[in-house]
């Protein structure tokens, strides 16, 4: 699908802090010269975190907030049109601090298993519940973000896009660990094949695009996330155990990226940049992968969004994640 695609050497998973787009733009901008984001400001409330932003692109479902929640509802109201609104906000102020640009540029959009765990019907439960749910809700999210990428297309027009799904209830859902209305029994597992087609099908409409699956969760599923065309998996490297040695080595050699998450998401003290990529490094000589093989395979970002960290440690982690890969490509050994 994607194999073998370059990507840059750092960039940022998603979300940012604060609530002033302009201001985000020009931090993430300035710090990832060869591979900016679209930031994601959800500190501004309803519409700007995560569920209602992807809900806001959704074609012919729409979404509006419950006290339990985003809830699929019959037509577009006041919560679809705040979240068109502030994506169209940040859209603006990306497009002003890169004029010209010609580089790869990210997007971020929730995946259509978190979506569907996230989601509730009509009543009340997720749309995990319900298989004909998942697959409206899995084709009106392809056709979305093929709309929300042409437009992005019309503003940049240089830039080579990027699209990132953000799955962090990807492993919940293969484990039937996603807890029902009440609260006390959970939603079955979703059979791994049905999972790994509905990934495929909203991969397959953007084939044109390399597209990036991220987690930050536990027991990320790399074989399956490759096998549905991921072409780069972006997680959380703290998390990671000797268990994923074998799915990450033949990703590796598939040609299939890793986004590596490597500097901590929430303000606390950073290490040297060496000291950062030191377990990337051990974790390539375990495997026994080539060196040479590393600044091509690895892209370097924050563990997860910075939208918890304070404005000052988000700017520097993003500066960090660049020093970083600056160590790795000199010193891949």
């Amino acid at each position: 699908m994607n194999a073998h695609f370059r990507f840059a050497s750092a960039t940022g998973v998603g979300s940012m802090p604060g609530t002033d787009a302009r201001e985000a733009a020009k931090t993430v901008v300035g710090s990832f010269e060869d591979f900016p984001f679209l930031a994601e400001l959800p500190a501004r409330g309803p519409g700007a975190d995560m569920i209602g932003r992807t809900a806001g692109m959704l074609v012919e479902l729409y979404a509006r907030v419950e006290p339990s929640g985003w809830r699929i509802g019959d037509r577009p109201g006041r919560d679809t049109r705040r979240a068109r609104s502030w994506l169209g906000e940040d859209l603006d102020a990306l497009e002003e601090f890169v004029q010209g640009y010609e580089g790869q540029l990210k997007v971020q959009a929730v995946g259509p298993w978190t979506l569907a765990a996230a989601l509730e019907l009509r009543n009340g439960e997720v749309a995990l519940s319900d298989p004909g749910a998942c697959r409206d809700l899995t084709a009106s999210l392809a056709e979305g973000l093929r709309q929300h990428l042409a437009e992005l297309r019309r503003r940049v027009p240089g830039a080579q896009l990027v699209l990132q799904l953000d799955e962090p209830s990807l492993t919940a859902v293969l484990r039937g660990q996603v807890k029902s209305a009440s609260g006390y029994r959970t939603h079955r597992a979703v059979d791994r094949q049905l999972v790994e087609s509905a990934l495929r099908d909203v991969i397959g409409v953007h084939a044109d695009n390399p597209v990036v699956v991220h987690s930050c969760a536990p027991d990320v599923p790399f074989a399956l996330l490759r096998r549905a065309g991921a072409a780069a998996i972006s997680f959380d490297f703290s998390l990671l155990t000797e268990r994923d040695d074998d799915t990450i080595g033949e990703a590796v050699e598939a040609g299939t990226g890793l986004f590596a998450g490597v500097v901590p998401g929430t303000d606390g003290p950073l290490s040297d940049p060496a000291g950062s990529v030191m377990g990337v490094r051990t974790l390539w000589r375990r495997l026994g992968l080539r060196p040479g093989l590393l600044a091509e395979s690895v892209t370097l970002t924050p563990a997860c969004g910075l939208a918890g960290a304070s404005p000052a440690y988000a700017r520097k982690a993003l500066a960090h994640c660049v020093r970083a890969a600056r160590s790795l490509a000199d010193n891949p050994e």
